[in-house]
Formats: structure tokens, sequence, C-alpha cells
């Protein structure tokens, strides 16, 4: 045999065995089914699952990051719906948080300086001034933004009602919001003809509802909210997820309605256990003023008057601590 016939040979060989080192010899079986069985793994798939867990692992930051990032946008939500100016717009009222201070501290003053001129512990009149002073506009302003809450979600589902069956019948969102923020009663009607305003100015519908949930920090207001951001951004039958997010606000409607009957016993209860020190106390002071004036004109008695009061604060704190349900 020649010397050329001999090279061709040899080169012929040599691209079949580079050929089967990048193949990996995955076109025959039984190398096939001898890695199987002793669990070798060729190149190729080993490249493959590299990238794989590479790519997995980037992903994972990825999701990671925006999860800490939204998680973040809630605390700071948080904490700026705690604040006294956010709770002021919560509860619809025009006083500004300066105002509110001063009046604060107004009532604080005068409530300490009264029984402070008729002879009191200074000590005990200043304890009586920052208690009410500060405590009751606050108690107030809870109560205010507790109503106004409560009357927004009685409502809120029959909205969501309104929009489902306009969806349905070929009317836009915008003619719905409309709708709702005509015909609905305060403040619900309300809320959403800000909605429609800063819509008809330009505002984006996320950015609108986002305001409105600074001004309504509910979760029914949160709900309604994803609804419309995951349909504007994914598309999907806005009726049927209106009308699914209708269903479960009146579920946690009923549900709310229920904790409110089975813990009514426990809120009587509550209510006796501590107004019960005080009628006392005074029913005993009306009935005989001298066995009562040494607890009110000593330093012992106010001392102990202190005490009982602190106590009794709280008492009723961790009472209704454990009637009030988050769900």
């Amino acid at each position: 045999m020649d010397p050329q016939t001999l090279i061709a040979l040899a080169a012929a060989g040599m691209v079949v065995c580079v050929g089967f080192l990048f193949m990996d010899g995955e076109t025959s079986g039984d190398g096939k089914r001898i890695r199987q069985l002793t669990g070798k793994k060729s190149l190729r798939s080993n490249i493959k699952e590299k990238l794989k867990v590479e790519d997995s692992g980037s992903r994972r930051k990825q999701i990671e990051e925006s999860l800490g990032k939204i998680e973040e946008r809630q605390n700071e939500k948080r904490k700026k719906a705690k604040s006294l100016e956010a709770r002021l717009i919560q509860a619809d009222w025009s006083t500004k948080p300066q105002t509110f201070l001063i009046i604060s501290i107004v009532v604080a003053v005068i409530v300490a300086a009264i029984p402070f001129a008729m002879g009191g512990n200074p000590l005990m009149c200043l304890g009586l001034g920052f208690v009410i002073g500060f405590g009751v506009p606050r108690f107030i302003l809870n109560t205010a933004i507790a109503k106004r809450q409560a009357k927004f979600t009685s409502h809120f589902s029959d909205a969501m009602d309104i929009i489902v069956r306009g969806v349905r019948t070929g009317l836009p969102l915008g003619d719905c919001l409309k709708i709702i923020a005509h015909e609905s009663p305060a403040p619900l009607g309300p809320e959403f003809r800000r909605v429609v305003e800063g819509e008809s100015l330009g505002i984006p519908i996320e950015v609108c509802l986002e305001q409105m949930y600074e001004r309504m920090p509910i979760s029914e207001v949160n709900f309604f909210s994803t609804v419309l951001n995951i349909q504007k951004t994914t598309g999907g039958n806005l009726g049927e997820s209106l009308a699914n997010l209708s269903a479960v606000l009146r579920g946690r409607k009923i549900l709310r309605e229920k904790i409110k009957a089975l813990s009514a016993e426990a809120k009587v209860s509550a209510i006796i256990i501590g107004s019960l020190p005080i009628i006392v106390m005074l029913l005993v002071t009306v009935a005989s003023p001298d066995y009562m004036t040494g607890l009110y004109t000593t330093e012992t008695g106010q001392r102990n008057m202190m005490i009982g009061a602190t106590m009794m604060v709280m008492g009723t704190l961790m009472m209704r601590k454990m009637m009030n349900f988050k769900f």
C-alpha cells in the first residue's frame, strides 16, 4: 500500500476519533446503556447542567431582589400610613398635623391645670393631663378612621359587582368607575371620584389606586389594585377576575360578622370589668365622701390611684388585643 493511501486512512481515522470525542458516543446505544448503568454523564450533558444551575441561580437572585424591593416598599407604606398626617387624611379631616398637636397640648394643659389649682399632686396632674390631652384626641381620630373604613368596606363588594356587570355588557372600565363615583354613598363615592378625576388628568390608573390605598389602607383596596394591575399587564377576563374578588370580599365580610358575634360576650365582659372599679369609686365617693378623702388628698392615696389606673389601662389593652382578630 502506497504512503498516500496510508496518510489518507490515518487522517480519516483521526476525524472519526475527534467526532466521537465531541459527540461523546451518544449515537451508540451501547454507550448510552453503559453510562446509565455506571452513572457517568457526557460532556455535553455536564455543560448543559452547569448552565442550568447558573441560570437558575441568577434567576433565584433576581426573584429574591424583586421580593426584597417589594417588601421594602410595603414597609415604607406601612410606616407612612402610621404617621399623623396620613391618619388625618385617612379620617378625611382637613386639620393639619400642627393644628392637631396644638389642640392636644391645649387640652393637656387645661386638664392638668384644673386639679393642680384645686391642690392636687403636681405629678398626678401632669400624668392626667398627658393621658387625656394626648390620648383622647387620638382615640377620637382612630374611631373616625375605623368608622370610615367600615362604611367603605360595607359597600365595596357592591362596587365590584357594578364593574363586573358593566364590563360584561361592554362598558369600559372608566365608565364603570364613573358610575360608582356618582351613585355610591360616602366614603366610597368620593374615593372613586378622586380616582376618576386623577385618571382624567392623565395620571395612570395604578398610581390613582395607590393614592387611594394611602387614603384608605385596607386589604380590599389592595386586592382591587392588584387585580387591575395584573389584568393590565398580562390581560385576561376582567369581569371574571372581579367577580371572584367580589366573592372573596363578601366571604371576608361574613367572616368579620361571625367574629363580631363570637367575640361579643368577651367584649361585654371586658367593658364590665374595666368600668366596674371606676363606677364603684364614684358611688362610694357620693355615698360617703369622708371615707374617700384620704385616697384623693394624701400622697399615698394618689400614688395608689396612679398605680391602679396604670394597671387598669394595661389590662384593658391586653383584653382588647385578645379580642381583635386580623385576617
